[in-house]
Formats: structure tokens, sequence, C-alpha cells
């Protein structure tokens, strides 16, 4: 959520940060603003409630410079108000700042040093800029006045700020929040994503917590807030800025549903060899082989991925999982096995929900995996060992192709893991086909979209509540589904294990409620059908997904053929085609639904 870029030392500054913050949008956002300067004693300040296109309208042609700083808000502290909007500026209109993160402590330092400022807005960033000028007046310079508030801020923040006095540089520092160094020629960017500056560079340098850069056009100063200097050399982002393009498609989720049969393969073309033998890290699977229980932790889509990940474990690797959910484990862990090790599943690498479970972790020194689709993010920094997943940019909120892509690497560990023990299990399990089978049905699926618009309006139009049902993976399944809905189209939807429809929420269910029923799972098959004998019987209006194993005639929607443990792969494309069409046809805005951000970089 929230996003930042900025730049200095081009003269297009201005557009820079426009375009910058728009490749952001994705994150989620209410308001936006620029400030710039052209280093020769005039500047501007723009800041716009609602979209991108809003402020870029508001941005007149004579606002120019050549450093710059822009910023996406998601309300946390104040309501989206042009005053609460980023930058935010400091009593005396000297410094000006972009934050993204939660100060938990802004309270007590408004109190203890601020009460003779006036305040603008309600937000804990404005304390934040408030403090750095208070320090200036005490004879600081501005560096040294970042510093020092630096050292007084608790919580999380990813700072960029323009001092006047200085405007030949930006100030920047970094804790739990995301945020990138973008190497140029002649000039340098900032970003909380490199796909907001790929258009800029390809070379980014990564800024660790607790860490100040001093940034100039032609020279990138790493040190920490006491003054230690920190040498880190740059890495390249491999991602053609065309990636992040819509291209032909009118959203991005429709583009991301339908490059998943392309991830399976690239999926399995970087994980497994021609022989089927797998590409997986030697170290990786000896310190899982000491691992006596695994700890999948995970938040929102990634945790549904997790919930299916935990049958393929235990049943390719024979070892027992728990799955939990990062905004409670961190705070309330239960009795860990002797031999626990760690699975963050995260598609951006950024969630801070499981990265406060991931310090933790760290603190009590136990192994650690993060499977992320972005390289070099926190999480993927912090742990001991990262797999990616391979899916490419994903853009909007909600998510799809990385879901299928969680899955998937999953079972590449798992297979890796049991046939490092020598179980039949594993070795019998021929996931190259499997996931060759994966991308030839997902395709069949997307292939037939528009059979599936017409069901999502014969079974959702006009509809406030809708659920769906399934047992064993398939309620795993379900939960993952019912996301996708009420993310997207705000329909209030919910996943329920088939089997305890009878213990209560049966009774939700009348003439003309929309039911989803999977069926892929061969044990709980034929009590599944009893399931929706049930809910027919009081009326719901029920659409059947079926593995082509175990279809009926009637059945709505046929998945072919693939194994049960990574069944979900194909079973739940129908599921997002049918959020994408419901919340179509209710003329929401697909990619950006409301009030969510793609990263969740605070708890």
């Amino acid at each position: 959520m929230c996003g930042i870029v900025g730049v200095i030392g081009n003269n297009n500054t201005t557009d820079i940060l426009l375009n910058g913050l728009e490749k952001l949008e994705y994150r989620g956002y209410d308001s936006a603003g620029i400030y710039v300067n052209n280093q020769k004693g005039k500047d501007f300040l723009v800041k716009e409630v609602g979209k991108i296109s809003e402020l870029e309208n508001a941005v007149s042609s004579d606002v120019q410079g050549v450093v710059g700083i822009g910023h996406t808000r998601w309300a946390t502290h104040g309501k989206p108000t042009i005053e609460n909007a980023h930058p935010h500026f400091s009593e005396d209109n000297r410094f000006y700042l972009v934050h993204n993160g939660v100060i938990t402590n802004y309270e007590e330092l408004k109190n203890k040093y601020l009460s003779d400022f006036t305040f603008k807005s309600q937000t804990d960033t404005e304390v934040a800029v408030q403090l750095v000028d208070y320090f200036a007046k005490q004879g600081m310079d501005g560096e040294s006045a970042f510093r020092k508030a630096l050292t007084l801020i608790e919580g999380s923040y990813a700072f960029a700020m323009i001092d006047k006095e200085q405007p030949d540089r930006i100030f920047v520092a970094k804790n739990k929040s995301p945020l990138l160094i973008g190497l140029g020629d002649g000039s340098n960017v900032i970003c909380s994503d490199a796909m907001a500056m790929l258009d800029q560079t390809h070379k980014f340098v990564e800024i660790h917590d607790g860490e100040v850069v001093i940034l100039k056009k032609d020279s990138v100063e790493i040190s920490k807030i006491d003054g230690t200097k920190v040498q880190r050399d740059p890495y390249t982002v491999n991602i053609d800025a065309s990636d992040i393009s819509k291209g032909t498609y009118d959203h991005y989720m429709l583009k991301e549903i339908d490059e998943q049969p392309n991830v399976m393969r690239k999926i399995s073309q970087n994980y497994i060899n021609d022989d089927g033998t797998l590409k997986v890290d030697k170290d990786l699977l000896t310190e899982l082989k000491k691992a006596d229980r695994l700890y999948i932790v995970a938040a929102g889509t990634s945790y549904h991925a997790g919930l299916v990940g935990r049958n393929i474990f235990e049943q390719l690797a024979d070892i027992p999982v728990d799955v939990e959910l990062g905004s409670e484990f961190g705070y309330h862990m239960p009795k860990l096995s002797k031999h626990p090790f760690f699975i963050f599943l995260s598609q951006s690498g950024e969630t801070a929900d499981s990265r406060q479970v991931l310090v933790k972790v760290n603190e009590m020194k136990l192994p650690s995996l993060t499977m992320t689709n972005v390289a070099k993010s926190t999480l993927s920094r912090e742990s001991d060992f990262t797999m990616e997943l391979l899916a490419g940019p994903e853009i909007a909120v909600a998510s799809t192709k990385a879901y299928t892509a969680q899955i998937a690497v999953e079972a590449v560990l798992a297979k890796a893991l049991g046939e490092a023990k020598g179980l039949e299990s594993a070795k019998n399990f021929n996931l190259k086909k499997q996931l060759a089978l994966a991308a030839n049905g997902i395709q069949t699926i997307v292939d037939e979209k528009e059979k599936i618009k017409e069901l999502a309006a014969d079974y959702l139009t006009d509809q406030s509540d809708a659920f769906y049902i399934g047992r064993g993976i398939d309620y795993a399944l379900s939960l993952e589904a019912a996301l996708k809905l009420k993310e997207i189209s705000y329909i209030h939807a919910e996943g329920f294990a088939a089997g305890e429809l009878k213990h209560g929420t049966i009774a939700l269910i009348e003439k003309g409620t929309p039911v989803f029923a999977f069926v892929n799972d061969g044990i709980g098959a034929s009590h599944t059908r009893g399931n929706i004998q049930e809910v027919e019987a009081r009326g719901a209006h029920v659409l059947v997904i079926a593995n082509q194993k175990y279809a009926e005639a009637g059945d709505q929607i046929i998945i072919p053929e693939i194994d049960e443990l990574i069944s979900p792969i194909i079973s739940v494309v129908p599921a997002q085609l049918i959020a994408y069409y419901a919340s179509l046809a209710r003329g929401n805005d697909v990619d950006k639904p409301r009030n969510l951000a793609k990263s969740v970089t605070v708890e």
C-alpha cells in the first residue's frame, strides 16, 4: 500500500514522477501528490484526492524541476483529503517529505517536541517532517536533523525528503517498508517497486532497514543512522517494461489469468530437468530433512495457497504441516515443534504481517524459506533460502497467477524433499507431466470465457450473497474462490467445508442463493454430491465445477483431468473468471478494488 517515487538530475522530473506513480497504482491509494524543485529557487507542490489522472490534470505546464518526490497515499491516519495527502511540508516550508508506513509513537513525539507547531493534517507523516524542522531550528543542518529524527521515530517507514536549502540531494531512509535506489546515466531515482522506474533504469540498489541514503544525481551514499558507511553493489532487474503493460487487454486481471499456462511452463522449465530430476538447492533440502514440522506463514491468497500446499507436503514429503496467518502467528505463536522449518509465501515479498514473523524466526535462529514473485524483496533477503515463483509482474490487486504459481512451486519443493527422503510417493509423482496437464487444462478453461461470462451473469446478477463449498483440497480452494469474488465484485461470498453446511450454514440458503460446488477430491466427491442435493432442496442455484474424473451429467464446468493434489491450479481458474465477469457487470474497477492494496506493507 502507498507508493513512493523520486528523481534527481533529470529535466523531465515531473513526467517521470507522474509516470512512476501510475505504475504504482496497483498498490492501492486514495490520493496523490508531487513536489518538484528546479534548484534555482523555484519549487512546486501539487496534491489531489482521487486517481493519478486527477493529479495530472492539476499539474500545469510550468510545474518543472530537476529534483522531485511523489507519493500515492492509502489513508491510515486521517481521511483522504488534500491536506492529508503527501508530500507533507514543514511549518516554514523548508522540508518536503513523503512516507510509507506507520509511525507508532507519533502522538508522543508530537506532544514532547512539537506542541508549538501548527499542523495542517491529521497524519503521522506530518509529525516526522515537523520533527526534522524542529531540530533544524535548534541549529542542525538538514542531514543532521533528519538523522536525529530517525533516532526517535518508532514503527515502519520509507522516507524521502527534500531540503529547499540543499536541493541537490534527496534524503532517504527505510525501516520495514520497501524502497529502492535506481541508478541512471547522470540521474538517479527512488521507488517503492522497481516496476515504477523500469523506463529509467534496470540497475537498482537495495536499502536495508536502519539505513540512510544521500542521493545525488551522480552519487549514492549509504550509511547507518549513526553515520557508519555501507557499501553495496547494484543488481539488475530483468523485467522488460512491456511486461507491465496491459497490451490489448482491458484489464490486468484478465491478462494475468490468461498468462497462467505460460507460468506453469516456465516453472517446469526452471525447476525440472528434461529427465524429470529437480533443480532445488541441496542446502535447502539438507535443512528440510532435519525438520519435524513445516510452518507455512502467509496472508490472504497466499494463505489459501498454503492450505493447498499442506496437503501436497504431507502426501509427497511425509511431514506434518501447519499453515498460519502471519497477522496472528507473530503475536500468538503456538508451542513449536523441536525442529521447525518456516516457509513464507508472499507474492510481493514485502508482506508486513509475514515479515514480523520472520523477524522473530530469525531471532530464534530457526531456518526459513521464502517463496515469492519478487527477487531481492525483504522476505527474500532476510530468510535463509528463496524460491522464485517466476510468474512475472502481477499488477491487478486480486492475485491470480501468483496463487497458481505458489501451488506449483510448493509441489516442486515437496517432491524434491520426498525424493531426498527416499519416498515412493514422491518418486511416483510425475510433476513434469502434471504441470504440462495444468498448463493445457488452464488453456482449455480460459478458451471458454464466453461460457463462463454467461454463467456469471446467470448466477450472480442482482445477487448479494454467494457460497463456495468443497471437501478436502476443495475446501481450501473454496476459500480462495470466495475471496476472489468478494474482493472485486463486492458480493458477500464465503467458502465452506461442504460437510459443515448442516452444522449451521445451511440456514443461510434460500430460494435462488448461488452455491458453487467443487468436486475434485475423490475421497469426498460422493459426500459433496449429497451436500449439493441438500442445498438444492432448500432452493439453492447450484453450479458444479468438477474434475472430469468425477463429473456427472448436468455439471456446468468440467475440469480436464489432473492429479488431485494440484487440481486447484486448474479448478481455481473458473472461479477467477466468474469473479472477473461479476465485477465487470457491476461496473467496478476490476484491477483496483475499493479499500484494497496490492502490497500490504503495514501490519
